[in-house]
């Protein structure tokens, strides 16, 4: 290790700046975001600079650096293109015993800035010691996508409950069994989803019990069409803390892999006319699981209220009284259109969209076929292959045009996707002949006829 990794607090200690410039500007904008007084010496500085230390009670001195400049700081930074001037305030520094960093010059730094990601007060540094600061900030980039801006707010509330926790629970293992079950159940995801409040009353609940058990609860969690890269966050971060994962057939490996890697795992099916699980063996499982005090992520594909039977399952649960929370996923028409390069919607071909579901029930169809007829509509088709042909059929006969355009889409956004593109007069025979399986999308619209320039995802 080259480097000790400390945080150190320079609330309202003076701190010196040498130089004037864009580099100078970030430097001394870190140091006022901890609370720093900023001083800056130099000829001139940058107007961004000059504005953000009169805001921040700064001070400028107009001029060449002096060692009189460092009494009484706490810190130093020289951020100028003079590489002798550099050197002379890193050795007037190490002779005074005083931390100093010149930017872009290991060697004469007796500390160096990490790259930062800001949840305060939770703040995570991440250096390479000055080998590849790009490296740094790409990995602080992966963690910002993974540590939610409402941790900060979770740290806050656990501070304000630190000496109730250490009165409740003198033993410090007991203390943090308590914390580690409290930040990974119900009280945290009250703050997660803005209910703070509720939160504050709920741990005051839990410290009541001098060993609290964690109440069980249902996250009904869209997966998206297919490729991980469209999860939410949110999503991410409740599938990476339940302890049992209840999914359907739709949910692609690659997020099931993302789920915590010792949870249950419980496959309820839903392929057409073949359910592993009727749904309301799946809705009664559900409150059994919670019941039991598991944390269930329910895992389903695309959107869980968008033709998901989400809602049949969350009016269960409300019915059960168990606690459950909804994280919406991109839909299929969303994802496998965008990954088609096809937009629902252009101002020169389609004002509106519409989502309908091509199931069939004892073999007819049970869509309002003169609704649907609108030259300047897009149409999407939910699980449509089966009854591909019927479909187009009743268009043509209600009065939508043999020659409009039409795509169907298989395994949307992910690598194997593959799209059938034709008419509503030549899709199904196109569509027969090229061996396409379910899950598919069905898109019927002038719209289509953007994909041959708009196509950016496959072949």
């Amino acid at each position: 290790m080259d480097y000790l990794p400390i945080f150190l607090n320079i609330r309202e200690q003076r701190c010196l700046v040498v130089g004037g410039g864009e580099v100078a500007t970030r430097k001394a904008t870190m140091l006022m975001r901890a609370g720093a007084r900023v001083q800056v010496v130099a000829p001139e500085i940058a107007p961004a600079l000059s504005e953000k230390l009169s805001k921040h009670e700064g001070h400028y001195r107009k001029g060449g650096y002096e060692t009189a400049d460092l009494n009484d700081v706490a810190i130093v930074i020289a951020a100028t293109d003079d590489e002798a001037l550099n050197r002379r305030v890193y050795e007037d520094c190490r002779a005074r015993q005083l931390p100093v960093n010149v930017v872009d010059a290991p060697a004469l730094c007796t500390f160096i800035f990490p790259s930062i990601v800001d949840r305060s007060p939770l703040v995570i540094a991440i250096s390479s010691a000055g080998k590849s600061p790009v490296l740094a900030r790409i990995l602080r980039a992966r963690l910002e996508t993974t540590i939610p801006a409402a941790y900060g707010r979770l740290a806050d509330i656990c501070g304000e409950f630190r000496p109730l926790a250490k009165q409740t629970f003198p033993d410090t293992n007991n203390r943090r069994g308590f914390w580690e079950k409290a930040l990974q159940g119900r009280f945290a995801e009250l703050v997660y989803g803005g209910r703070e409040d509720e939160a504050r009353a709920h741990l005051r609940e839990e410290f009541a019990d001098a060993s609290p058990q964690q109440a069980g609860e249902v996250y009904l969690v869209g997966a998206g069409p297919g490729d991980p890269d469209l999860l939410t966050f949110r999503a991410l971060r409740l599938m990476q803390q339940a302890d049992v994962v209840v999914h359907d057939r739709l949910v692609s490996e690659p997020i099931l892999d993302l789920c915590r890697r010792d949870a249950d795992f419980i496959h309820v099916g839903k392929a057409r006319s073949n359910h592993a699980m009727p749904q309301e063996d799946i809705n009664h499982l559900l409150v059994r699981l919670a019941k039991e005090g598991k944390r269930v992520c329910r895992l389903k594909g695309g959107d869980p209220f968008i033709f998901g039977r989400g809602g049949e399952e969350i009016e269960e649960l409300a019915s059960a009284g168990i606690p459950f929370q909804v994280v919406p996923g991109i839909t299929a028409a969303n994802g496998c259109s965008a990954y088609a390069g096809i937009p629902l919607t252009h101002r020169d071909y389609a004002q509106s969209v519409r989502f309908v579901t091509g199931h069939l029930k004892d073999g007819s169809p049970e869509l309002p076929w003169n609704e649907l007829i609108h030259e300047q509509q897009t149409l999407v088709l939910y699980m449509g292959l089966v009854g591909l042909d019927h479909i187009c059929q009743q268009l043509m006969a209600h009065g939508m045009a043999s020659d409009m355009p039409v795509a169907l889409i298989s395994q949307g956004t992910r690598p194997d996707q593959m799209v059938v593109t034709g008419t509503l007069s030549d899709i199904a025979g196109k569509v027969a002949d090229s061996g396409i399986k379910a899950p598919t999308l069905t898109i019927i619209g002038r719209v289509v006829e953007l994909r041959e320039r708009l196509n950016w995802f496959s072949s």
